[in-house]
């Protein structure tokens, strides 16, 4: 029985190291490769109302420092948003989004290589972000939002994130119930990848987040996390955004400001399971996360393998 069960192990932590890449359209047509490590994503929030930040970074010059601090602390990518997606939050309009991101985007892109990334449910706000040198959209309605949003993404090859998400952002933590929550969100990714595919979205193009905070209590989050690597069958990289969520909160009760420590965890556990990107505020904490854990990873399974030789 323990061979049987090692071998399945080894053939699980070697799966953890072979992640897909996802094609970015930038000057060079470069990839977002998480084949080699998961990247990290570093977030820029220009909202005055963000869960986290409490809107240190909306204005403009101050969001493009921060993005610039964290592409200085290691950020493989960034990803820019100007719409608060918290539980409870209101919804922005059009003009306004444009008018918070696209000036970021655009001073971010001249001034860095990194892919950025665009967190924005709205066509035209993706539309923009892209034309000024975003190579992905992280939308959180899974293209169920805007029904344009799908047109963008085909036309233009950008990467597309497809999270899952109980509801929408104002509604979503009242009382989400799942027989199977990690049965049901497989069951969403396979039905949003088979729409995706069918309106001309290559399949290197997707992303797959299981919204982890977003309609799930505690127990959905932690078991969503413990049991991420069943999410590889798709063969897309998965993102994970764990950083100071409140599920951490109820977790060790301390505010958000102190939950670094509790996402250091959360992170390693997710990197553990096949986590492709890893979606952080504390970007150079958390890429020394990542570092490490590979490096215990990538020694169990040559451990394993010599064992079982």
């Amino acid at each position: 029985m323990w061979r049987v069960w090692a071998a399945g192990a080894i053939r699980r932590h070697r799966r953890l190291l072979l992640q897909p890449k996802v094609l970015a359209r930038q000057a060079k047509d470069r990839l977002i490769d998480c084949s080699a490590r998961p990247l990290i994503m570093g977030v820029v929030n220009v909202t005055p109302d963000s869960f986290y930040d409490g809107g240190r970074y909306f204005d403009a010059a101050a969001a493009v420092a921060h993005a610039l601090q964290l592409v200085e602390e290691g950020a493989d990518l960034l990803d820019i948003g100007a719409e608060s997606t918290r539980p409870g939050a209101d919804a922005v309009s059009e003009a306004e989004e444009r008018r918070r991101a696209i000036p970021v985007v655009s001073a971010v892109a001249k001034a860095v290589m990194v892919p950025i990334s665009i967190d924005t449910s709205k066509a035209v706000v993706a539309q923009a972000a892209l034309d000024a040198g975003a190579v992905l959209v992280n939308d959180v309605t899974a293209l169920r939002g805007d029904t344009a949003m799908v047109d963008v993404v085909a036309r233009t090859g950008a990467g597309i994130v497809l999270m899952h998400m109980n509801g929408a952002p104002r509604t979503m933590q009242q009382a989400p119930r799942y027989d199977d929550v990690v049965g049901e969100i497989s069951d969403f990714f396979e039905e949003r990848i088979r729409f995706a595919t069918a309106h001309d979205i290559a399949r290197r193009q997707i992303i797959l987040d299981p919204g982890i905070g977003f309609g799930k209590l505690l127990q959905h989050n932690l078991t969503l996390i413990a049991e991420l690597h069943r999410f590889m069958q798709y063969e897309c990289p998965l993102l994970v955004g764990v950083s100071q969520k409140s599920f951490l909160g109820q977790l060790i009760t301390r505010p958000v400001q102190d939950r670094q420590w509790a996402t250091a965890a959360a992170v390693a556990m997710a990197v553990d399971r096949g986590a492709g990107i890893l979606r952080v505020h504390d970007v150079g904490n958390m890429k020394d996360v990542v570092q490490v854990t590979m490096a215990i990873s990538q020694l169990t399974i040559r451990s394993r393998e010599a064992q079982h030789a």
